[in-house]
């Protein structure tokens, strides 16, 4: 780290930046993703808008031309999406002062419509070059890119957006069209280089940049191109540490062998990213000589130096939230994981979903035709967002990690279609299956086989499974789910369910204690 990054920390932490020597002709790009309606910082005091803030009018203060920029997801995750669906986060994004914006897959949680009403009122340019929301609520609202004229230079701005398919429940999307990435983004930036004569090219994207099932990631985007300088991810949740050369890379070369600078901060807005350009320099330097940092957002600044008005508008949402989450109705003995794919909380919630719809069944017995059993449950480790520390389990917790308005389904489901399904679970790593199964993989997580009570599983069978709308929908790449047919679908979201389950476990003077075994497991050999 040089002198400047280490004077620039130690300011940080003394509340106020010491003033930069800097020339007029420097860029700083600030940037988050993924900040996930975390308005409040963590039990760790990490995270949370006011902080964010004073940050950012730190290094506002400090230099003369900054541009902040989001790349998506800043909703959704916290009971202030859950309850006031964006009425908080939209006008703290304004406030915040952020200059482009792009939408993430969670922005279209609440439909079209409601998004559209949302981001009439966005202050920032908002970009997307390869969503066509001509058919949509959206038509009219963004532009493919945004040209920033900083210090005699001009600085371009393209949006990349994630396939919506098998990952944005389609009724949430109807009408958007959306156009390949590798073409869309290097026709972008041929045409802001050579037509607009931008001197920098940055894309701001949400496709991440852990490789699912072929689709485009931000490192394919960078191997392919020609004319992008910077990429500014999101959505893979990947914190991506200033000159890393492991499975991470800051810095990947083009088609053409020049670098690309990668840059993303994780999620929940625990880090804000910071770079700093010399444009004067710009011809004589790449972008592995940008000045790429990740700044940790904590509770280092006092009341007194956060945002009062900021503070005003949260307190009355604020009090709503703090008197569900102050609210315990269970424990847990162990401590577990929302990142963990194979694993105690994946395994918790697919146990409870099998549960929960066997309840359904015995209280059915058998009228119109309807099975007595539930044979298995499959859940998606992707829908459960936070972490469950070990002790008192609150009511809101629970409504934050199980925040979309998905419903428990009965299925049923041909063999050989869970069977491809879980093929695609397998290569992620894991999903959440029930206590009767397990999935056997290779080394490189490729499918053997599937048992279920013991036995492998029948391709031919037609099985009766638990699971919840959106997967039973083919959903999160698992399409084989999609050609079942569903029998039945609870009247309330999710979360109501699980937080009977904990009370009923409560009742019973049991902890949520679930199995910690993985169920996707190594194939053995002799």
């Amino acid at each position: 780290m040089n002198t400047r990054q280490l004077l620039f920390r130690f300011a940080l932490a003394a509340l106020a930046l010491i003033p930069s020597a800097a020339s007029a002709e420097d860029l700083v790009i600030l940037h988050t993703n993924d900040t996930h309606s975390l308005i409040d910082p963590d039990k760790d005091g990490r995270g949370g808008v006011l902080q964010r803030k004073a940050i950012i009018d730190s290094v506002r203060r400090a230099e003369k031309n900054v541009i902040l920029v989001d790349a998506g997801d800043m909703v959704q995750g916290t009971l202030y999406f859950k309850y006031f669906r964006g009425d908080v986060e939209y006008p703290l994004m304004n406030m915040m002062g952020y200059d482009v914006r792009i939408l993430g897959n969670h922005e279209f949680d609440n439909g079209l419509k409601e998004l559209a009403e949302h981001y009439k009122d966005v202050k920032a340019a908002r970009i997307s070059a390869n969503y066509d929301f001509t058919d949509t609520p959206l038509k009219g609202m963004f532009d493919p890119y945004v040209i920033k004229k900083v210090g005699g230079k001009k600085v371009g701005f393209i949006g990349i957006n994630v396939d919506p398919t098998s990952l944005i429940s389609q009724e949430n999307y109807e009408g958007l069209r959306f156009k390949d990435i590798i073409s869309t983004a290097n026709k972008t930036a041929a045409y802001l280089k050579s037509d607009k004569k931008c001197d920098l090219v940055v894309v701001v994207s949400h496709i991440g940049v852990v490789k699912e099932n072929d689709k485009t990631t931000d490192y394919d985007l960078a191997r392919a191109s020609k004319d992008i300088d910077i990429i500014i991810g999101g959505h893979s949740h990947t914190v991506i540490e200033p000159g890393n050369k492991g499975k991470f890379p800051s810095i990947v070369e083009n088609a053409e062998g020049r670098p690309v600078l990668i840059a993303q901060t994780g999620k929940y807005g625990k880090k804000l990213g910071y770079i700093k350009i010399d444009l004067d320099a710009l011809k004589k330097i790449t972008p592995e000589q940008f000045d790429y940092e990740l700044i940790d957002v904590t509770d280092r600044f006092p009341a007194s130096k956060l945002d009062r008005k900021m503070s005003d508008i949260i307190a009355p949402y604020r009090q709503k939230v703090d008197s569900v989450n102050n609210r315990v109705i269970g424990k847990s003995l162990y401590d577990l994981s929302s990142d963990d794919r194979n694993g105690g909380y994946a395994n918790w919630a697919a146990d409870f979903g099998r549960w929960f719809a066997q309840l359904k069944l015995d209280s059915i017995n058998g009228e119109g035709g309807m099975p007595r059993t539930v044979d298995f449950a499959v859940m998606n480790v992707g829908g459960i967002r936070q972490n469950m520390p070990k002790g008192d389990i609150t009511e809101g917790q629970m409504l934050s990690t199980f925040p979309f308005s998905n419903h428990i389904v009965i299925e049923q489901v041909k063999g050989a279609d869970v069977i491809d399904a879980l093929k695609v679970a397998a290569r992620k790593g894991g999903e959440a299956i029930s206590g009767n199964m397990r999935v056997v993989v290779d080394s490189a997580n490729n499918l053997k086989r599937v048992i279920i009570d013991g036995r492998e599983m029948d391709p031919d069978k037609v099985y009766t499974m638990a699971t919840i709308d959106y997967v039973a929908a083919g959903n999160d790449d698992l399409e084989g789910f999609g050609r079942g047919k569903v029998i039945w679908r609870d009247d309330v979201e999710m979360s109501a369910p699980v937080l009977r389950y904990i009370e009923y476990l409560t009742g019973l003077g049991l902890p949520v204690a679930p199995d910690l075994t993985g169920r996707f497991q190594k194939e053995v050999t002799l």
